[in-house]
């Protein structure tokens, strides 16, 4: 599995690793039934605490998209793809409402912003 941390980033490592799974995991770069390092290992391949690592595993779990087998490891849970594209589109909703608020203090329009994001979108999908 390769994650990749920043020391310098203002999003907590924990967080960092989260997203990360996370996003192999809708893009299906993870299956279900996959099993993820042990957190002991993970802790020691990225040089971090392991209560970094625990952490990051228990918040997946919490939001459904890890299940831990007591005694075996942690797994990819089966995809439930209305839950996770739910969890996405909250996740989003949360940077369109920064980005509003961001455009709003420096009075930028409504329209610059739908342009801005038809530009980024475009690029991604090319």
């Amino acid at each position: 599995m390769n994650i990749n941390i920043s020391n310098t980033s203002s999003v907590p490592i924990y967080e960092q690793i989260e997203q990360q799974i996370k996003n192999m995991i809708v893009s299906g770069a993870l299956q279900e039934g996959d099993m993820l390092p042990s957190m002991r290992f993970l802790a020691k391949e990225l040089r971090i605490s392991l209560i970094t690592t625990k952490r990051a595993y228990e918040e997946l779990e919490r939001d459904g998209f890890i299940e831990t087998r007591v005694g075996i490891g942690c797994f990819v849970k089966a995809k439930n793809q209305g839950f996770i594209r739910e969890k996405v589109m909250c996740e989003i909703e949360e940077h369109f409402e920064d980005a509003v608020i961001r455009a709003q203090v420096c009075d930028i329009p409504l329209q610059e912003l739908v342009e801005i994001l038809t530009i980024i979108y475009e690029e991604h999908t090319k």
